[in-house]
């Protein structure tokens, strides 16, 4: 965890300075709140020369979708918003990026291995990609401009193409003797396991001890222990099945039969982002 890791293989003749953006005048506080965080913590850093800049934009943090209805008496899927994401546009720089194809994992064989355990221990870890350290001679690169000037990241953003490999890479890497048999990681959400009581308390302390020797943070808010179930990717997962979650399903059962094709991609959207696994048969 503390070898750097390069943006790997861009092309030294494809170097892209972009302008910044003129941000929504609701969203330049949302900016500076979060740019004089990472400034704080030292995440980032003020750079003045980089070939690489990207602008700055604000997304908003989803937490999960529900149903509403609109101005014309139509029940609709919409996005339930959170809160803001302060995000980099890295597209140029992502275009120009040799990508790391670091396989994720199967999600049916992840369930399937999970399911039917007396007990379980799910954590959530704590600003995952910001545990990986970006190799000095590549963190302008990450440079990103708005406002209040130009600056770098020092550990690995959010919205690089290869963030994500990178990151799973190192976890598999940590908890590689456990995984299948104690654990399953998929990317910063780990769920350990037992076939007992003790057995699952014996992995818990061994995981543990695995993070703190690789400072792997964890988000304790999120953290359940020795429970006999659970939600994993939008299913329930106990000793006895695998089940969608019931609070999605519910959504799904409030919306109304798609009629058009419109219709048919928002209600696939919905089960992309209620993370539900559909079956088609002919």
């Amino acid at each position: 965890m503390e070898r750097p890791i390069p943006i790997a293989g861009e092309d030294p003749n494809s170097d892209e300075v972009q302008p910044q953006r003129r941000p929504n005048p609701n969203m330049g506080e949302v900016v500076k709140k979060e740019v004089l965080r990472l400034l704080d913590v030292g995440l980032i850093h003020p750079i003045y020369d980089s070939s690489w800049i990207s602008p700055v934009h604000v997304v908003p943090k989803k937490g999960g979708m529900t149903v509403v209805v609109n101005e014309k008496k139509e029940i609709v899927p919409t996005t339930i918003v959170t809160g803001w994401r302060v995000c980099i546009d890295y597209r140029k720089l992502n275009n120009a990026t040799r990508k790391d194809h670091f396989p994720l994992p199967l999600i049916d064989q992840m369930l399937e291995h999970l399911s039917g355990q007396q007990f379980y221990c799910f954590r959530d870890g704590f600003s995952g990609y910001f545990h990986i350290p970006i190799a000095p001679e590549d963190q302008e690169k990450t440079t990103f401009t708005c406002a209040f000037g130009t600056s770098a990241y020092r550990r690995m953003p959010f919205g690089l193409c290869n963030s994500p490999a990178t990151f799973l890479r190192c976890m598999v890497a940590i908890f590689q003797d456990m995984i299948e048999t104690s654990m399953e990681v998929f990317m910063d959400d780990f769920s350990m396991f037992g076939s007992s009581f003790d057995q699952c308390l014996t992995n818990l302390e061994k995981m543990l001890r695995r993070c703190v020797e690789t400072n792997l943070m964890l988000n304790w808010k999120k953290c359940h222990f020795m429970v006999t179930e659970g939600i994993v990717l939008g299913h329930k997962i106990s000793c006895d099945s695998i089940q969608v979650d019931k609070a999605k399903i519910e959504t799904l059962r409030k919306l109304p039969p798609p009629t058009s094709v419109k219709a048919v991609r928002s209600f696939l959207e919905v089960l992309v982002m209620s993370k539900i696994r559909v079956e088609l048969k002919s």
